[in-house]
This record gives C-alpha cells, structure tokens and sequence, in this order.
C-alpha cells in the first residue's frame, strides 16, 4: 500500500463497525491474534498461543503471521474496513501514532477493568510504557515483545588484540578498533543503515532531539530537526571510521549484513538489539568469549536512558463481548511471572514489568550464561526519568523518515555523499510528509 493511500485509509476508515452476534451455545470461543514476527520469533507466538490455549477451557486463540510489522498495520487497516479485523493485533513502535489517532482500539484500561482483572499499571517500567501511552500516562496498548539496542564485543578477539575492558564511549570504541585491525582482524565493526541505533538510539541516550513539540508527543505540528544536532557529529565519526576502514559496511544486500557477521566472526563489533543476545548465544562457536553494554557515548555526554523497540499489542474495537472476555484472559495470561519469564527465556526479548523483572533476578536468570547480560537492556532504558528527548517518537509516518534517513545514510556510505547536505533533504521530505499527515488529523489532539 503506498503511502498516500495508507494516509487516506487510516483517516477514513475508522468508523463505528456494528458488533457481530456471539455464536450460541459455542463450547469455546475463538478469536483471532495477528501479528508481525516471522522465523524462530514467529514460532515462539505461536507456542505462547497453545499454551493459552492448553491453560484453559472457554477459549481459543487463533494466531496468525502478517509477515512482517509493516504488512500487519496494513492488513490490520484493511481487515477493519471489511469488517473482519483480529480482535487482537501486534503494531510496532513505528505505527503507535496512526493506532492512536485511529481510534479504532479499546484501550487497555477499559479492556482489562471491564472484564474483571485489576491491573498494576504502575508496574510497567515507565521507559517502556510511556512508548505506548497518551501524553498524560495511559497506556492504550499492551507492550509485549520489548527491546532496546546494545552494543556487542567478541571478547576472545578483544584479548588476541590487547584490548581491555569493555569500551564505554566511541573514543574507546575507536581505540579497540585500532587495534583489531593492526591485530589482523579485516572488520573491526560492522554497521549498517539501520535508523534504530544510529538516529533513534544514538540521538536518546546523548539527550538529543528527534523532533521539536517533545519529539512528537505535545502536538502534531512536530519537526523533525536531526539535520541540527549531535546526530550530524556522529555520522561524521562513522564516516572517519569507515574511511580509515576501522568500521565496515555490513548489510544484507551486500552479502551478509550485521549479526551473521558478527557471529561468524568476519567482525568483531556490532550494534544490535538485545532481541539477539539468544541468536548470537547459540550461532558463536562454543568457546568464543563474547559480551554485552549499554551502547558508547561520546566523551563527556551526561548519558541519558534509551529507547524501548519492538511493539505491542492493540484490541481492536468492534468485536463481540465474549472475544473481549478471551483477549482479556490472553493478555492476562501472557502478563504472569512464568509466560514473562519464558518469552524472555525463549526470544531474548526483555520483561515489561518490574515484578516480571524481579522475578527473574529471584530465579538467577541473569546469574549465568547463557542469559548474562540480558539485564543491560532493563539497566539501559531505567538509566534516568523519561524526558521529551527519551521517552519515545510519535511522529506520523514514521514509517516513512525511517526510510528516508535510511536512503541518505546508504547515499552517505556507499556513495560518499555529502553528510550534511544528505540529512538536509531527507529532514525537508520528512517535515513534508509531517505537514500532510497534520493536514489529514487537523484538530486532533495528543491527550
């Protein structure tokens, strides 16, 4: 769907649906859960499902994959026009502020206060809710496959090399990286296009802005001004980095792109979410010493906290009653100690919850390989308070300024264009795009 038309859909077709009859005498209700993951993470859904599934007796949900996070909003928006949406469905962080203005959801207060569960909202960690939630708190979605991105080391590389420690700051990183290369190691570090670490990431935890109005929060009339902060002085470290071949382009494109290359050992740093701390446990050659931190800072940066990626999940207005009761009953069952502890165990993915959390820590989750360093990502995101520059993004069409700044970082890179003049072009089609979604919501209000 192009972006036009997507823009259209989600502005017009968000009406009232008329609730379908419950089927009488059903033994079980079935209701429908549609999410993005796809491979080892997509399994790992479908295994959450049938234990709900096998836990209880009044319900049954039917899990589908839309194939990627992009394609589930987009299905989503069309199963809704047709009258025929999932009465739950996964939406990444990117698609939060369309979900929002849709107000095509049931808010996940109301879900859980009228079908009888008392919930601890408080309980979430705010650097995670606070992605999700209206600008005074509520949290209108259920944050479930969380992540913050990390920076990885191969340790055992690191000793060969004569490097100590765990490099804490970009200056460090680009010592380390130094001396890789003089110790033969062809790729240092590894780095691709990918917006997440380098803008998002980057631009949160050296307190810098994303967008003006709080990064989006406090008005649609939000500007994106990455093309006038720290973010242009990264950039231009990475390019030194690359040129001095201390920093190596790494995509899929091209071959192989960052993880693949990291856990081959072909390099021996990457950014990457802690989503892929299981993968990278069990690719590496056993034996091979390997390591986690909170992403490097440049020197003398106050470090703020990161933000929080993945998605959550929405209940989509328009159901019968007794698929409420069933979603209610799913997402209650996938919020208790054990299911946090399990999807973590089994994904990667970090616990929502602080109980979830504590938990965990009780258990000695994090005591021992190959688990340790999971708990960098908590530390990371709780770091500081969330403020307008790091409790999250939303900005319409997000979507879309991904891509555009993932075009001039592939121009920057590959093609040795100019880094200011790039960022320039790819901040004014992005504020164009800003403009017509505001144009689209005109008198919508960020509560």
């Amino acid at each position: 769907m192009k972006n036009s038309a997507l823009r259209a859909a989600l502005a017009g077709l968000f009406a009232a649906t008329t609730l379908a009859a419950a089927p009488a005498f059903a033994e079980k209700t079935k209701f429908e859960f549609w999410y993005g993951n796809t491979g080892d993470i997509g399994e790992r859904v479908q295994e959450a499902c049938k234990k709900f599934n096998d836990s209880q007796a009044d319900f049954e949900i039917v899990c589908t994959s839309q194939n990627g996070y992009d394609t589930t909003l987009q299905n989503t928006i069309a199963a809704y026009r047709a009258k025929k949406q999932p009465a739950i469905t996964q939406i990444y962080d990117a698609g939060t502020l369309d979900m929002m203005l849709s107000k095509a959801f049931v808010p996940a207060k109301k879900l859980m206060a009228d079908n009888g569960y008392k919930i601890d909202w408080d309980n979430y960690f705010p650097g995670i809710a606070n992605y999700y939630a209206t600008g005074s708190g509520e949290l209108l979605s259920f944050p479930f496959n969380s992540s913050t991105a990390v920076i990885y080391y191969n340790m055992s590389a690191f000793e060969k090399a004569g490097v100590t420690g765990k490099p804490q700051t970009w200056e460090e990183v680009a010592e380390a990286a130094k001396k890789l290369k003089a110790a033969g190691y062809e790729c240092p570090m590894a780095f691709n296009f990918d917006t997440w670490p380098l803008m998002e990431q980057f631009s949160a935890i050296h307190d810098q802005p994303i967008a003006t109005e709080g990064n989006g929060y406090k008005g649609l009339n939000a500007e994106l001004v990455v093309n006038k902060t720290k973010f242009i002085d990264e950039l231009k470290f990475f390019k030194k980095m690359q040129d001095e071949k201390l920093f190596v382009v790494k995509t899929k494109q091209l071959g192989m792109d960052i993880v693949p290359a990291f856990t081959s050992q072909t390099c021996q740093i990457m950014m990457s979410s802690i989503a892929d701390h299981g993968t990278v446990g069990k690719t590496l050659p056993e034996g091979v010493k390997w390591d986690v931190a909170m992403l490097p800072v440049f020197k003398g940066t106050e470090r703020k906290k990161s933000l929080v990626g993945g998605a959550s999940l929405w209940v989509m207005a328009g159901r019968p009653e007794a698929e409420y009761k069933g979603a209610a009953a799913f997402l209650n069952f996938i919020a208790q100690p054990d299911m946090v502890q399990w999807w973590s165990t089994v994904t990667g993915y970090i616990p929502v919850t602080k109980t979830g959390f504590e938990s965990m820590k009780k258990n000695g989750f994090y005591d021992k390989a190959p688990y340790k360093g999971r708990e960098i990502a908590i530390e990371s995101l709780t770091l500081t308070q969330p403020t307008d520059t790091t409790r999250g993004i939303r900005l319409g069409n997000f979507t879309q300024i991904r891509k555009e700044v993932t075009s001039a970082l592939e121009a920057i890179y590959m093609q040795n264009a100019d880094i200011q003049s790039s960022i320039d072009q790819a901040v004014e089609r992005s504020n164009q795009g800003l403009r017509r979604f505001e144009k689209t919501y005109a008198g919508e209000k960020l509560n």
